[in-house]
């Protein structure tokens, strides 16, 4: 198993209570519940010090990724994609079965920097937490009513604007949304 902070508190609990299964929505769409778990902390971690429309434009880039054939098909697949390592406490083990083995996302390795930064993924009071709020208000709408769909125009990369990385030369450049300058292959 890979141990994710997207859906699991360090003890293994969930981090609040999650239902079983999909939820089939006015509309016909049908989302899981950990599908917008993962969304929603993922617009938290990675651009809560954005605007709500570079929130969006965050969501937005992992939906695009979700329906691109190189990236994972799921939502929290896309936000938790990267290199893992096996925990030295099960690795020490050669009989350990596979299933039993934990694995870690390698720090700073991630798609998403939030995700394999090292720092504790919490979030403070979430129910008066109004930067969380707006978090899965957003999530929702991206992920249900596949809302702002045109907002990034199929964006499925972004970096921040102080940074140059050298794949940003090898694809189109969309759009800066506040802090992230967003692109997409062609």
């Amino acid at each position: 198993k890979i141990v994710t902070s997207a859906v699991a508190a360090e003890d293994g609990k969930p981090i609040h209570a999650i239902p079983r299964g999909a939820i089939t929505f006015n509309g016909g769409t049908t989302v899981h519940p950990t599908e917008l778990q993962c969304m929603a902390r993922n617009i938290y971690f990675e651009a809560n010090n954005q605007s709500k429309a570079g929130q969006i434009a965050v969501a937005r880039v992992v939906v695009n990724r979700v329906n691109d054939t190189r990236f994972p098909n799921t939502v929290c697949g896309v936000i938790t994609e990267g290199p893992i390592r096996e925990s030295w406490k099960t690795r020490k083990d050669p009989n350990l079965a596979e299933e039993d083995r934990i694995y870690y996302p390698r720090k700073h390795k991630c798609q998403f920097s939030w995700y394999c930064d090292g720092k504790a993924d919490n979030i403070p009071s979430q129910e008066n937490n109004h930067a969380w709020q707006l978090a899965q208000d957003i999530a929702f709408s991206v992920l249900v009513y596949n809302k702002y769909a045109g907002l990034v125009e199929g964006a499925t990369h972004y970096h921040a604007d102080y940074v140059d990385p050298e794949w940003n030369k090898t694809i189109t450049l969309i759009t800066k949304v506040d802090d992230h300058i967003f692109y997409r292959w062609d």
